[in-house]
């Protein structure tokens, strides 16, 4: 029997042109697993409607005969249909609040809810993910954001040839622009007022690993944070720039004075926990914030440790890329979100203001939400490819059973934060959330 799937358009803006599968993934699904596709179209989606009528799939504005719906970002409300099981990026295990309401309505429609960022493993790692490509994203726009930045403060720079990543082709180009950035600091050098450049990666999952492997396009001298407090008494180079990765013992410290660091005993209570990164903000030029947060975790870089940094003279931070965006979260001076075609403000440690552009005093904040748009091909066959053998179990399973029998692989069963409308055992925390 043949069993039926859909694959909405993306609404959420203007830049968002992925898609949770590929033109090229949807011959197998229909070969192998007897899955016809159905596809809304799209006139912004990376990849054309034809593209997917080639590979077999049907175009339909009306996804209401599919039992399965996949998109990538939240869906409008009015888009849920009765007892229908829909699988994208909820954004909802946290509580958060301006997920709420659709989580309600879910909720009231008898929905079934499947959120990617729970699809994990024993040890409960990510197994379906964008991380990669918003490092590679952030990783760009960061680098422009301090090639402009430079340039308004006067200061020559390779940077400036950098463009917003969403500017780009594809991936392509950007290694080639920055290959080009690479050949002007290893010809020309960088000015005195800025050696040593240090760019730190705070973290060193998915997303660190996709903003530090182009930054490996660039001539680089890696050092450790605690050998970064002493990198300026040292020979540096102005022909390199500097890379530091920060992991979860450099960015806090236990409240009991002599207390030792514990990884394990950090997750499971990090109010025992201090924020300790202020020592490192005087030492770096860029920040990238990669780590995943929640409330429970200190800041990585709250407000007060800038306006010290700032009450000090002018520093040489010049850019804070918060690339896992949580705002008011780890990095505490995101004060909203951007879009990629307005990506930056610059916070004013003295106000607590935040003003769009590069210019003014203060760090310049990267904010974008959904910085994996900014590269839409490449994310979305990556993504596909990884949600691929996922699919064909999503499409086959009957979610009338009661939750206990649907059969459905580990990792995607941990994943069903609704079955028909009611929240899950572990996920039933979000009751007070909804209410």
């Amino acid at each position: 029997m043949e069993k039926l799937i859909g694959i909405r358009r993306e609404d959420k803006n203007l830049w968002e042109r992925r898609a949770p599968l590929a033109p090229a993934h949807i011959g197998p699904l229909i070969r192998e697993h007897d899955i016809q596709v159905l596809v809304q179209p799209s006139r912004i989606r990376a990849f054309r409607d034809k593209e997917y009528q080639h590979a077999g799939a049907l175009l339909a504005d009306d996804l209401s005969p599919c039992d399965v719906v996949f998109g990538v970002k939240e869906m409008p409300v009015e888009q849920f249909l009765p007892g229908k099981t829909y699988v994208f990026f909820a954004h909802v295990i946290k509580g958060q609040k301006y997920n709420m309401p659709m989580l309600r309505v879910l909720m009231d429609r008898g929905c079934t809810l499947i959120d990617y960022e729970r699809i994990v493993d024993d040890s409960d790692r990510r197994l379906v993910f964008f991380g990669l490509q918003a490092g590679m994203a952030g990783f760009v726009d960061g680098m422009w954001a301090l090639g402009q930045r430079l340039d308004w403060e006067d200061i020559p720079n390779a940077f400036d040839r950098i463009r917003p990543t969403h500017t780009y082709l594809d991936l392509h180009e950007i290694e080639e622009d920055l290959d080009l950035v690479a050949e002007r600091l290893e010809h020309d050098g960088l000015p005195a007022s800025l050696v040593p450049l240090v760019v730190g990666f705070a973290g060193y999952g998915h997303v660190s690993q996709g903003a530090q492997s182009l930054f490996h396009r660039l001539p680089y001298v890696e050092v450790t944070p605690e050998e970064l407090l002493r990198l300026r008494s040292n020979g540096v180079s102005r022909h390199k720039v500097y890379k530091v990765v920060f992991e979860e013992e450099d960015m806090v410290r236990p409240a009991e004075e002599g207390h030792p660091f514990d990884l394990q005993e950090y997750y499971r209570n990090p109010d025992r926990y201090r924020p300790d990164f202020g020592r490192f903000l005087p030492h770096l030029t860029v920040l990238y914030n990669c780590i995943y947060w929640d409330a429970r975790y200190p800041r990585l870089v709250t407000q007060q440790a800038l306006r010290d940094l700032w009450a000090a003279g002018p520093p040489s931070l010049r850019v804070l890329g918060d690339i896992t965006c949580d705002t008011e979260g780890s990095i505490e001076c995101n004060v909203r979100t951007t879009t990629p075609g307005n990506p930056v403000y610059v916070w004013d440690p003295a106000t607590g203001e935040a003003r769009d552009g590069v210019a003014g005093t203060g760090p310049v904040v990267l904010a974008v939400d959904n910085l994996p748009c900014e590269i839409p091909k490449e994310s979305t066959e990556f993504f596909s490819r990884i949600l691929l053998p996922f699919v064909p179990a999503l499409a086959e399973a009957d979610f009338s059973a009661d939750f206990e029998r649907v059969v459905l692989p580990n990792p995607v069963k941990r994943a069903v934060i609704l079955h028909r409308g009611r929240l899950t055992p572990e996920y039933t925390h979000l009751e007070r959330s909804v209410k």
